[in-house]
């Protein structure tokens, strides 16, 4: 389990480093790298969204330690 949460938590700070590019300079690596709306690109941003869900159920687990 402790590799998920790792995991979990690194797509996490990807998407929030992408999401933070696109509201500084309007830069989205993610369609940079992917393309505009492949697969591969709504694949990572779902992977994104499913992290960020995950780690708010399990975060009172990751606070205590």
């Amino acid at each position: 389990m402790k590799i998920l949460n790792w995991a979990a938590l690194i797509v996490l700070i990807i998407g929030g480093l992408n999401w933070g590019l696109v509201g500084i300079a309007r830069f989205d690596l993610i369609f940079l790298i992917l393309g505009p709306m492949t697969a591969a690109t709504r694949t990572v941003y779902l992977l994104v969204g499913i992290s960020a869900v995950y780690i708010a159920v399990i975060s009172k687990k990751l606070i205590k330690g």
